[in-house]
């Protein structure tokens, strides 16, 4: 038996993070709304958007003009409720956008709503005016006709190196039954390509591409790929085995605060050496770059848990010489890190400047998460008959 297409409208569509999510679970997009023309272009060059109904401001559309779906989805703009925002909450200008949203739900008939809404935002969401904020958002989502649930996901777990928590809530029509959607399990399942085989500390992997050959379950310092992420900051800098979440604001280089805005530490060949002096150990990245860290008990270190969590830019930890660089994240790495194809980036590079893309990417859904939330909602069963 062939089972309904399901259709979706990507509302807050940014570059369409969710579209391409969702088209891959094998869901239809029949129409996008986004108000920034830079990403209107990438969106436009990326996907097939011929025929599609199309609206650049959220605040002037009317229910009636927007065609039946099975679903409604959108990454609700997140800067007020964002900690690295004012916080100003869902009654600031940008965040409060999720209320028009509300309010053309609201104005559909019951027969006119979509099944489903898909909604996601940033983890400060939950603690936005000590929660009253989520509560009144959940209210409003109820208010609509929906039951909600929700749950916080981490880009890290499904395939992508990048540390980002988003919340995800979805409604489904009261009456048209109940389904399981959530929780939803991820694990980092990226594979890593060898160039050079050998015993941990001489093996070398290839360092194209940041979002499959950086993974989590890549190993210790020196058996994964001789291309690592660390901090742009002042303080407490680290390497780190997943990126930063990446943001809008990630050309900001080097900051005050404390876990933001990776960069990447570039090394050809990883060795690790014996300490020469009682009490220290040393890890050595290719030719003559060393990294001295004091109080070791081991010969070795602990290569994966020492140096690759305590360097810092005090220098206390030791030196970084010609061999190796630092340097930003690439446009095309940022979207690698949101799981988009090289394919599709060369398509919206062609149309953005560098600075542009960087936003593009930090405003995106991850691919790979819409992916496995389309797939639950495609999956799962109503509990109740429908009325």
């Amino acid at each position: 038996m062939k089972h309904k297409e399901l259709t979706f409208i990507d509302f807050f569509a940014g570059v369409g993070g969710f579209r391409l999510g969702f088209e891959q679970a094998g869901f239809k997009c029949i129409g996008f709304c986004e108000k920034d023309k830079f990403a209107v272009n990438s969106y436009r060059a990326m996907f097939d958007t011929e025929g599609e109904w199309f609206r650049d401001d959220i605040t002037k559309i009317k229910s009636e003009e927007i065609p039946y779906a099975d679903i409604w989805c959108g990454g609700t703009p997140c800067q007020d409720v964002s900690i690295a925002g004012q916080r100003k909450g869902l009654s600031g200008d940008r965040s409060g956008l999720f209320f028009k949203f509300i309010e053309l739900l609201k104005s559909k008939d019951e027969k006119d709503k979509p099944t489903f809404i898909v909604l996601e935002n940033v983890k400060g969401l939950l603690s936005s005016h000590r929660g009253f904020d989520f509560t009144e958002y959940l209210h409003q989502v109820s208010q609509a006709g929906y039951d909600a649930i929700w749950q916080v996901l981490n880009s890290k777990d499904f395939g992508v190196p990048q540390n980002r928590e988003r919340v995800f809530i979805i409604g489904y029509l009261r009456n048209r039954g109940r389904r399981k959607i959530l929780p939803i399990e991820g694990e980092n399942q990226s594979a890593i390509k060898q160039i050079i085989g050998g015993c941990q500390g001489d093996r070398l992997l290839d360092p194209k591409g940041i979002s499959c050959t950086l993974t989590g379950n890549g190993g210790g310092w020196g058996g994964k790929t001789g291309l690592y992420f660390i901090d742009q900051s002042n303080t407490k800098t680290k390497i780190t085995e997943n990126s930063r979440c990446i943001t809008s604001r990630y050309t900001a280089g080097i900051v005050n605060r404390t876990a933001s805005n990776s960069a990447v530490l570039e090394s050809p060949v990883i060795k690790v050496r014996n300490g020469t002096k009682k009490g220290y150990a040393k890890a050595c990245l290719g030719d003559g770059i060393s990294l001295a860290y004091p109080n070791s008990k081991t010969r070795r270190g602990r290569v994966g848990k020492g140096v690759a969590q305590t360097l810092d830019t005090s220098c206390m930890q030791g030196t970084l010489t010609k061999d190796c660089r630092i340097r930003r994240l690439t446009p095309k790495e940022c979207f690698r890190l949101q799981g988009f194809p090289d394919e599709l980036f060369e398509k919206a590079k062609e149309l953005n400047s560098d600075a542009q893309l960087y936003k593009q990417a930090g405003n995106a859904v991850t691919v790979n998460v819409a992916y496995e939330i389309a797939n639950s909602i495609k999956n799962s069963k109503s509990k109740e008959t429908p009325k």
